[in-house]
Protein backbone atom coordinates (compact mmCIF):
# COMPACT_ATOMS: atom_id res chain seq x y z
CA UNK A 1 0.00 0.00 0.00
CA UNK A 2 0.91 3.48 -0.56
CA UNK A 3 -0.48 6.88 0.24
CA UNK A 4 -0.25 10.08 -2.36
CA UNK A 5 2.51 11.67 -2.79
CA UNK A 6 2.86 14.91 -0.91
CA UNK A 7 1.56 17.97 -2.37
CA UNK A 8 -1.45 16.08 -4.18
CA UNK A 9 -4.45 17.86 -3.33
CA UNK A 10 -7.58 16.33 -1.06
CA UNK A 11 -9.93 14.19 -2.78
CA UNK A 12 -12.37 16.27 -2.83
CA UNK A 13 -10.60 19.91 -2.67
CA UNK A 14 -11.19 21.57 -6.09
CA UNK A 15 -8.59 23.87 -5.20
CA UNK A 16 -6.17 22.22 -3.15
CA UNK A 17 -6.16 24.62 -0.58
CA UNK A 18 -6.69 21.77 2.46
CA UNK A 19 -6.41 18.11 2.17
CA UNK A 20 -9.65 16.29 2.89
CA UNK A 21 -8.49 12.78 2.89
CA UNK A 22 -5.66 10.55 2.17
CA UNK A 23 -6.10 7.57 0.47
CA UNK A 24 -4.12 4.53 -0.07
CA UNK A 25 -4.08 2.58 -3.16
CA UNK A 26 -2.59 -0.56 -4.20
CA UNK A 27 0.50 -0.57 -6.41
CA UNK A 28 -1.15 -2.05 -8.86
CA UNK A 29 -5.67 -2.64 -9.23
CA UNK A 30 -5.42 -6.40 -9.56
CA UNK A 31 -8.67 -8.06 -9.28
CA UNK A 32 -8.82 -9.94 -5.93
CA UNK A 33 -10.48 -13.00 -5.03
CA UNK A 34 -10.46 -16.70 -3.29
CA UNK A 35 -11.84 -19.62 -5.21
CA UNK A 36 -11.65 -23.21 -5.73
CA UNK A 37 -10.85 -24.28 -9.30
CA UNK A 38 -10.89 -27.44 -9.70
CA UNK A 39 -9.17 -29.02 -6.32
CA UNK A 40 -7.19 -25.75 -5.51
CA UNK A 41 -7.88 -22.79 -4.13
CA UNK A 42 -7.10 -19.76 -6.35
CA UNK A 43 -6.08 -16.77 -4.24
CA UNK A 44 -5.92 -12.95 -4.93
CA UNK A 45 -2.81 -12.69 -6.76
CA UNK A 46 -2.81 -15.59 -9.15
CA UNK A 47 -5.64 -13.42 -11.26
CA UNK A 48 -3.67 -12.16 -13.98
CA UNK A 49 -0.56 -13.01 -12.57
CA UNK A 50 1.00 -13.12 -16.50
CA UNK A 51 -0.21 -9.49 -16.83
CA UNK A 52 0.67 -8.17 -13.45
CA UNK A 53 3.92 -6.55 -14.47
CA UNK A 54 2.20 -4.40 -17.38
CA UNK A 55 -0.74 -3.74 -14.93
CA UNK A 56 1.94 -2.11 -13.03
CA UNK A 57 3.55 -0.21 -16.12
CA UNK A 58 -0.09 1.04 -17.09
CA UNK A 59 -0.43 2.42 -13.67
CA UNK A 60 2.49 4.56 -13.81
CA UNK A 61 1.49 5.37 -17.03
CA UNK A 62 -1.98 6.16 -15.90
CA UNK A 63 -0.67 8.50 -13.65
CA UNK A 64 1.80 10.48 -16.44
CA UNK A 65 -0.70 10.20 -18.93
CA UNK A 66 -3.46 12.55 -16.88
CA UNK A 67 -1.26 15.82 -16.68
CA UNK A 68 -1.90 18.91 -18.12
CA UNK A 69 -0.97 22.55 -18.59
CA UNK A 70 -4.45 23.22 -17.14
CA UNK A 71 -3.77 22.15 -13.56
CA UNK A 72 -7.43 21.64 -12.42
CA UNK A 73 -7.68 18.44 -15.02
CA UNK A 74 -4.42 17.42 -13.66
CA UNK A 75 -6.21 17.26 -10.52
CA UNK A 76 -9.19 15.67 -11.58
CA UNK A 77 -6.97 12.85 -13.24
CA UNK A 78 -5.17 12.22 -9.86
CA UNK A 79 -8.44 12.08 -8.26
CA UNK A 80 -9.92 9.11 -10.71
CA UNK A 81 -6.98 7.82 -11.12
CA UNK A 82 -6.03 7.50 -7.33
CA UNK A 83 -9.94 6.46 -6.63
CA UNK A 84 -9.23 3.11 -7.69
CA UNK A 85 -10.47 0.32 -9.98
CA UNK A 86 -10.70 -3.50 -11.07
CA UNK A 87 -9.06 -3.01 -14.11
CA UNK A 88 -10.57 -5.32 -15.66
CA UNK A 89 -10.99 -3.91 -19.18
CA UNK A 90 -7.23 -3.30 -19.82
CA UNK A 91 -6.55 -6.76 -17.66
CA UNK A 92 -8.21 -8.49 -20.16
CA UNK A 93 -7.20 -6.71 -22.90
CA UNK A 94 -3.42 -7.44 -21.95
CA UNK A 95 -4.43 -11.24 -20.78
CA UNK A 96 -6.11 -12.06 -24.55
CA UNK A 97 -2.84 -10.16 -25.95
CA UNK A 98 -0.15 -11.98 -23.93
CA UNK A 99 0.59 -14.99 -26.50
CA UNK A 100 4.00 -16.33 -26.61
CA UNK A 101 5.28 -13.23 -28.91
CA UNK A 102 3.48 -10.57 -26.69
CA UNK A 103 5.87 -7.58 -26.34
CA UNK A 104 4.74 -4.91 -23.95
CA UNK A 105 5.24 -1.90 -26.07
CA UNK A 106 2.94 -2.68 -28.62
CA UNK A 107 0.44 -3.94 -25.90
CA UNK A 108 0.72 -0.93 -23.18
CA UNK A 109 -0.30 1.91 -25.31
CA UNK A 110 -4.23 0.24 -26.12
CA UNK A 111 -4.12 -0.93 -22.69
CA UNK A 112 -3.63 2.70 -21.42
CA UNK A 113 -6.31 3.49 -23.99
CA UNK A 114 -9.18 0.81 -22.97
CA UNK A 115 -8.88 2.32 -19.20
CA UNK A 116 -8.77 5.85 -20.08
CA UNK A 117 -11.97 5.42 -22.15
CA UNK A 118 -13.60 3.68 -19.25
CA UNK A 119 -12.58 6.20 -16.99
CA UNK A 120 -13.74 8.69 -19.43
CA UNK A 121 -17.46 6.49 -19.70
CA UNK A 122 -17.88 7.10 -15.83
CA UNK A 123 -17.74 10.48 -15.50
CA UNK A 124 -20.07 11.13 -17.59
CA UNK A 125 -21.91 8.16 -15.62
CA UNK A 126 -21.64 9.55 -12.63
CA UNK A 127 -23.04 13.11 -14.31
CA UNK A 128 -26.18 12.01 -15.68
CA UNK A 129 -26.61 9.41 -12.52
CA UNK A 130 -26.36 12.60 -10.12
CA UNK A 131 -23.61 10.35 -8.20
CA UNK A 132 -22.25 11.71 -5.43
CA UNK A 133 -19.58 8.34 -4.60
CA UNK A 134 -18.07 5.83 -6.60
CA UNK A 135 -16.23 3.18 -4.66
CA UNK A 136 -16.74 4.71 -1.56
CA UNK A 137 -14.86 8.28 -2.66
CA UNK A 138 -16.87 11.46 -3.61
CA UNK A 139 -16.76 11.50 -7.71
CA UNK A 140 -15.70 14.33 -10.27
CA UNK A 141 -18.63 16.04 -10.23
CA UNK A 142 -19.80 15.96 -6.66
CA UNK A 143 -15.89 17.38 -6.35
CA UNK A 144 -16.20 19.62 -9.20
CA UNK A 145 -19.42 20.01 -10.67
CA UNK A 146 -21.47 18.89 -13.94
CA UNK A 147 -19.66 20.76 -16.28
CA UNK A 148 -15.96 20.43 -15.15
CA UNK A 149 -16.55 16.86 -15.04
CA UNK A 150 -17.94 16.38 -18.73
CA UNK A 151 -15.08 18.50 -20.45
CA UNK A 152 -12.87 15.97 -18.10
CA UNK A 153 -14.22 13.11 -19.76
CA UNK A 154 -14.02 14.48 -23.30
CA UNK A 155 -10.51 15.05 -22.31
CA UNK A 156 -10.13 11.47 -21.11
CA UNK A 157 -11.33 10.44 -24.33
CA UNK A 158 -9.11 12.62 -26.67
CA UNK A 159 -6.00 11.05 -24.51
CA UNK A 160 -7.10 7.41 -24.81
CA UNK A 161 -7.42 8.16 -28.81
CA UNK A 162 -3.91 10.63 -28.81
CA UNK A 163 -2.03 6.69 -27.36
CA UNK A 164 -3.08 4.67 -30.57
CA UNK A 165 -3.45 7.26 -33.10
CA UNK A 166 -0.29 6.28 -34.68
CA UNK A 167 0.36 2.90 -33.28
CA UNK A 168 -2.78 0.76 -33.94
CA UNK A 169 -4.59 -0.21 -37.07
CA UNK A 170 -7.48 1.04 -38.61
CA UNK A 171 -9.60 -2.09 -37.96
CA UNK A 172 -8.61 -1.74 -34.37
CA UNK A 173 -9.67 1.69 -33.80
CA UNK A 174 -13.02 0.64 -35.58
CA UNK A 175 -13.71 -2.04 -32.86
CA UNK A 176 -12.94 0.42 -30.53
CA UNK A 177 -15.09 3.18 -31.53
CA UNK A 178 -17.85 0.82 -32.08
CA UNK A 179 -17.75 -0.26 -28.48
CA UNK A 180 -18.21 3.78 -27.59
CA UNK A 181 -21.18 4.35 -29.65
CA UNK A 182 -22.60 0.88 -27.88
CA UNK A 183 -22.13 2.48 -24.68
CA UNK A 184 -23.72 5.72 -25.59
CA UNK A 185 -26.50 3.82 -27.05
CA UNK A 186 -26.87 2.06 -24.04
CA UNK A 187 -26.87 4.49 -21.45
CA UNK A 188 -29.62 6.64 -23.66
CA UNK A 189 -32.13 3.25 -24.25
CA UNK A 190 -31.54 3.14 -20.36
CA UNK A 191 -32.65 6.97 -19.82
CA UNK A 192 -35.81 6.04 -22.11
CA UNK A 193 -36.51 3.39 -19.60
CA UNK A 194 -36.28 4.79 -16.12
CA UNK A 195 -39.33 4.30 -13.84
CA UNK A 196 -40.83 1.90 -16.84
CA UNK A 197 -41.92 -1.50 -15.42
CA UNK A 198 -43.22 -3.30 -18.29
CA UNK A 199 -39.73 -4.06 -19.67
CA UNK A 200 -38.94 -7.49 -20.34
CA UNK A 201 -35.24 -9.41 -19.74
CA UNK A 202 -34.66 -9.51 -23.75
CA UNK A 203 -35.29 -5.11 -23.03
CA UNK A 204 -32.67 -5.81 -20.06
CA UNK A 205 -30.04 -7.81 -22.00
CA UNK A 206 -30.32 -5.48 -24.71
CA UNK A 207 -29.48 -2.37 -22.83
CA UNK A 208 -26.25 -4.01 -20.61
CA UNK A 209 -25.52 -5.72 -23.55
CA UNK A 210 -24.51 -1.99 -25.47
CA UNK A 211 -24.44 -0.56 -21.77
CA UNK A 212 -21.55 -3.27 -20.29
CA UNK A 213 -21.03 -6.19 -22.36
CA UNK A 214 -19.84 -4.88 -25.74
CA UNK A 215 -16.75 -2.92 -23.99
CA UNK A 216 -15.82 -5.93 -22.02
CA UNK A 217 -15.96 -7.50 -25.46
CA UNK A 218 -14.14 -5.31 -27.40
CA UNK A 219 -11.15 -5.61 -25.17
CA UNK A 220 -10.94 -9.32 -25.13
CA UNK A 221 -11.14 -9.29 -29.34
CA UNK A 222 -8.71 -6.22 -29.74
CA UNK A 223 -6.04 -8.41 -27.23
CA UNK A 224 -6.52 -11.13 -29.73
CA UNK A 225 -5.92 -9.08 -33.07
CA UNK A 226 -2.89 -8.02 -30.58
CA UNK A 227 -1.63 -11.30 -30.72
CA UNK A 228 -2.19 -12.11 -34.34
CA UNK A 229 -5.05 -14.84 -33.72
CA UNK A 230 -7.34 -16.35 -36.80
CA UNK A 231 -10.50 -14.90 -37.18
CA UNK A 232 -12.32 -17.24 -35.44
CA UNK A 233 -10.07 -17.33 -32.36
CA UNK A 234 -10.32 -13.47 -32.31
CA UNK A 235 -14.39 -13.91 -32.52
CA UNK A 236 -14.40 -16.80 -29.27
CA UNK A 237 -12.78 -14.52 -27.55
CA UNK A 238 -14.94 -11.23 -28.12
CA UNK A 239 -17.97 -13.91 -27.68
CA UNK A 240 -16.06 -14.86 -24.32
CA UNK A 241 -15.89 -10.82 -23.12
CA UNK A 242 -19.60 -10.70 -23.76
CA UNK A 243 -21.02 -13.26 -22.10
CA UNK A 244 -18.49 -12.17 -18.91
CA UNK A 245 -19.63 -8.62 -19.68
CA UNK A 246 -23.42 -9.94 -18.82
CA UNK A 247 -23.04 -12.07 -16.01
CA UNK A 248 -20.83 -9.32 -14.51
CA UNK A 249 -23.41 -6.37 -14.75
CA UNK A 250 -26.06 -9.05 -13.64
CA UNK A 251 -23.95 -9.75 -10.58
CA UNK A 252 -23.67 -5.64 -10.13
CA UNK A 253 -26.96 -5.11 -10.55
CA UNK A 254 -27.93 -8.29 -7.97
CA UNK A 255 -25.09 -6.75 -5.26
CA UNK A 256 -27.07 -3.37 -5.85
CA UNK A 257 -30.36 -5.01 -4.09
CA UNK A 258 -28.28 -7.03 -1.55
CA UNK A 259 -25.29 -5.48 -0.40
CA UNK A 260 -24.89 -2.28 1.96
CA UNK A 261 -23.73 1.03 0.86
CA UNK A 262 -20.38 0.15 2.69
CA UNK A 263 -19.64 -2.61 0.74
CA UNK A 264 -20.94 -1.51 -2.10
CA UNK A 265 -18.83 1.70 -2.08
CA UNK A 266 -22.13 3.57 -3.05
CA UNK A 267 -25.73 3.87 -2.01
CA UNK A 268 -27.58 0.46 -1.54
CA UNK A 269 -30.44 0.22 -3.92
CA UNK A 270 -29.13 3.00 -5.72
CA UNK A 271 -30.47 1.40 -9.40
CA UNK A 272 -33.77 1.49 -8.07
CA UNK A 273 -33.59 4.96 -6.84
CA UNK A 274 -32.52 6.06 -10.21
CA UNK A 275 -35.46 3.85 -11.93
CA UNK A 276 -33.15 1.69 -13.70
CA UNK A 277 -35.21 -1.37 -13.59
CA UNK A 278 -32.08 -4.42 -13.55
CA UNK A 279 -33.29 -8.02 -14.03
CA UNK A 280 -33.55 -9.30 -10.30
CA UNK A 281 -36.81 -6.33 -10.15
CA UNK A 282 -37.59 -7.89 -13.81
CA UNK A 283 -37.96 -11.24 -12.15
CA UNK A 284 -40.21 -9.63 -8.88
CA UNK A 285 -41.99 -7.98 -11.02
CA UNK A 286 -42.80 -11.31 -12.53
CA UNK A 287 -43.04 -13.90 -9.73
CA UNK A 288 -43.79 -11.26 -6.32
CA UNK A 289 -47.50 -12.03 -4.79
CA UNK A 290 -47.21 -8.07 -4.23
CA UNK A 291 -46.15 -7.21 -7.78
CA UNK A 292 -48.72 -4.11 -8.08
CA UNK A 293 -47.17 -3.10 -4.93
CA UNK A 294 -43.58 -2.99 -6.28
CA UNK A 295 -44.98 -1.69 -9.91
CA UNK A 296 -47.13 1.02 -8.38
CA UNK A 297 -43.96 2.29 -6.10
CA UNK A 298 -41.68 2.17 -9.30
CA UNK A 299 -44.54 4.13 -11.31
CA UNK A 300 -44.89 6.48 -8.72
CA UNK A 301 -40.78 7.26 -8.34
CA UNK A 302 -41.72 7.25 -4.83
CA UNK A 303 -38.39 6.00 -3.55
CA UNK A 304 -38.30 7.54 -0.20
CA UNK A 305 -36.21 5.74 2.65
CA UNK A 306 -38.97 3.77 3.52
CA UNK A 307 -40.68 2.70 -0.17
CA UNK A 308 -36.93 1.90 -1.42
CA UNK A 309 -37.12 -0.28 1.78
CA UNK A 310 -40.34 -1.76 1.41
CA UNK A 311 -39.37 -2.50 -2.49
CA UNK A 312 -35.99 -4.18 -1.11
CA UNK A 313 -38.20 -6.67 1.18
CA UNK A 314 -40.37 -7.18 -1.81
CA UNK A 315 -37.94 -7.95 -4.41
CA UNK A 316 -35.46 -10.11 -2.24
CA UNK A 317 -38.90 -12.22 -0.85
CA UNK A 318 -39.28 -13.30 -4.30
CA UNK A 319 -36.76 -15.95 -5.71
CA UNK A 320 -35.73 -13.52 -8.14
CA UNK A 321 -32.01 -13.15 -6.59
CA UNK A 322 -31.25 -16.79 -7.05
CA UNK A 323 -32.88 -16.71 -10.52
CA UNK A 324 -30.23 -13.75 -11.50
CA UNK A 325 -27.53 -16.15 -9.68
CA UNK A 326 -28.85 -18.71 -12.01
CA UNK A 327 -28.01 -16.60 -15.26
CA UNK A 328 -25.08 -15.46 -14.15
CA UNK A 329 -23.82 -19.31 -13.93
CA UNK A 330 -24.92 -19.67 -17.48
CA UNK A 331 -23.36 -16.80 -18.91
CA UNK A 332 -20.01 -17.50 -17.17
CA UNK A 333 -20.78 -21.25 -18.75
CA UNK A 334 -20.80 -20.43 -22.16
CA UNK A 335 -17.50 -17.88 -21.51
CA UNK A 336 -15.58 -20.95 -20.14
CA UNK A 337 -16.62 -23.07 -23.44
CA UNK A 338 -16.08 -20.87 -26.26
CA UNK A 339 -12.40 -20.01 -25.08
CA UNK A 340 -10.26 -20.99 -27.78
CA UNK A 341 -8.30 -24.11 -27.32
CA UNK A 342 -4.83 -22.35 -29.31
CA UNK A 343 -4.50 -19.96 -26.08
CA UNK A 344 -1.48 -20.07 -24.17
CA UNK A 345 -1.95 -22.76 -21.23
CA UNK A 346 -1.55 -19.97 -18.82
CA UNK A 347 -4.04 -17.32 -20.63
CA UNK A 348 -6.35 -19.89 -20.92
CA UNK A 349 -6.32 -21.02 -17.06
CA UNK A 350 -6.24 -17.06 -15.77
CA UNK A 351 -9.62 -16.73 -18.50
CA UNK A 352 -10.82 -19.06 -16.66
CA UNK A 353 -10.38 -17.91 -13.34
CA UNK A 354 -11.39 -14.46 -13.85
CA UNK A 355 -15.00 -16.29 -14.98
CA UNK A 356 -15.03 -17.80 -11.39
CA UNK A 357 -14.38 -14.68 -9.53
CA UNK A 358 -17.25 -12.66 -11.33
CA UNK A 359 -19.60 -15.74 -10.28
CA UNK A 360 -18.39 -15.02 -6.50
CA UNK A 361 -17.62 -11.35 -6.41
CA UNK A 362 -19.06 -9.43 -3.56
CA UNK A 363 -18.22 -5.82 -4.79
Amino acid sequence: MRHLPDGVPGLCDPGGKKEISRLKIKECCIIEADFAVGDRIVTKNLIFTTVQQDLMVLEELLASVIHSPVNLITDIGQHLVQAGGKRLRPALYLLCAKQQNGQPERMLPMALAIELIHMATLVHDDVVDHSATRRGIPTANACWGNHISVLTGDYLFAKAFSTVAESDTGAMLKVLTGAICSMAEGEIIQIQSLFQPDQSETDYLERIGKKTAEFIAASCELGGMTAGLNEVDIMALRTYGHALGLAFQITDDILDLTQTSKQLGKPAGNDLCQGVITLPVIYALQTSRERETLRQIIIDKDLSAGKLAQALTLIRATGAIEACYQRVGEYLQQARNILPLSLAPAVRQELIAVANFVGLRKY
